[in-house]
């Protein structure tokens, strides 16, 4: 038996996700391995506060320092504080989102790195938090043991921005909660679209933090387009609140498509299945990601989707999604047409989504964490 301690404080303080991320894989990863001795470790928590533990060979390790001072102390300050220090000595410990944490040299490490959106897409990030990560990924991914990276495509980002050895990488992929599935139940869907105000609205949706990597302005000129050509669509926005938000503001009152957006905010997770069910389609049609979760979650629900061509989304939709250049409102719209008027590319589309779908499992993504942190700890 192994002592593995997991980051689990983006589970508990984050929405987004890369919070999702680490609480399915560590649901996950309770099923999978009833042998090793889990610590999590909480920053900013009480225990008393901690949600139920997903197995009996876990335990929390909490501190009410925030992560935020416990950047500083390490990042900023240079306080070489071993992370032992709150989770007690372990074998093995794997910092979950993007910077890893001083430890003692006995100490195995592995680093998870969802994506460099803020290298290549430098307005992902505001700019000190992109200072802050330009400044602490690198020296995190150097010296860590081994990297976990959502895609493919942040592996080649990966050896691409940071010359990180190949064969120190390994690709995890996310898995979709078998939650997602088709809503089909009449009350369930008028429910949801009564909560968010949809009642007899035909929509688009994309789900995701506001903010400008997510191209939703142009998703905004695509709709006032297809309005103008007469086509009865609406366009809804599931995310919170984020980085820029006001160029979409900007771009909804230039094209007078005030009342046709609708800007959900946070949405209950409860309420996704029945929100991308009610979809006419996903659009996350990004300038970047690390991975793209929503298009898994939306081809689970039977709704069709249309993506970018850009970093890890051609990997995550394959031949199930509609492909489109991100930077071209004109190709977004053109999608969004087609899988209005073209029935037959419409139902290929769903079926192929529901077979894609099925090919990312949470509980197949914990059986590959294990085996990794089997292969480092046997070095």
């Amino acid at each position: 038996m192994h002592r593995i301690a997991l980051d689990y404080t983006p589970a508990l303080k984050q929405t987004g996700g890369i919070g999702r991320y680490v609480r399915e894989l560590t649901d996950a990863l309770a099923t999978v391995d009833r042998s090793n001795a889990y610590r999590l470790f909480a920053a900013g928590s009480k225990i008393a506060e901690l949600p139920v533990l997903p197995g009996k060979n876990f335990s929390w390790r909490s501190t009410r320092v925030s992560s935020k001072w416990l950047a500083r102390l390490w990042h900023r300050a240079g306080i070489p504080l071993p992370i032992e220090t709150f989770t007690g000595s372990v074998d093995l410990y794997h910092a979950t989102d993007f910077v890893l944490p001083p430890a003692r040299s006995g100490t195995r490490t592995l680093l998870t790195v969802h994506d460099l959106s803020f290298v290549r897409v430098p307005s992902a990030a505001s700019p000190p938090l992109k200072a802050y990560l330009d400044a602490v990924v690198p020296p995190s991914v150097a010296a860590a043991d081994r990297i976990l990276a959502d895609s493919a495509a942040t592996k080649a980002d990966l050896i691409e921005l940071y010359q990180t050895p190949a064969n120190k990488i390994t690709v995890l992929y996310s898995g979709v909660n078998p939650r997602f599935r088709r809503v089909d139940d009449a009350d369930a869907l008028l429910s949801m679209r009564r909560k968010y105000g949809l009642s007899n609205t035909r929509y688009l949706l994309s789900v995701g933090t506001v903010q400008p990597r997510k191209n939703y302005s142009r998703v905004v000129e695509a709709l006032s387009a297809l309005r103008h050509a007469g086509h009865d669509l609406h366009y809804v926005i599931a995310g919170g609140s984020g980085w820029l938000e006001d160029e979409l503001g900007a771009t909804i009152e230039r094209t007078g498509t005030g009342q046709y957006v609708h800007m959900l905010g946070l949405v209950d997770d409860v309420d996704l299945p029945a929100l991308y069910s009610g979809a006419r389609m996903l659009a996350m049609v990004s300038l970047y990601e690390g991975f793209g979760l929503p298009v898994l979650e939306a081809m689970a629900c039977g709704t069709p989707v249309i993506t970018s061509n850009l970093s890890s989304l051609p990997e995550v939709g394959g031949s199930a999604a509609l492909l489109v250049d991100p930077h071209d409102s004109e190709a977004i719209r053109d999608a969004i047409l087609r899988l209005e008027m073209d029935g037959a590319t419409r139902m290929q589309l769903i079926e192929a989504g529901y077979q894609q779908a099925e090919e990312f499992s949470w509980v197949r993504a914990a059986r590959q964490l294990k085996s990794i942190y089997d292969e480092i700890l046997e070095v």
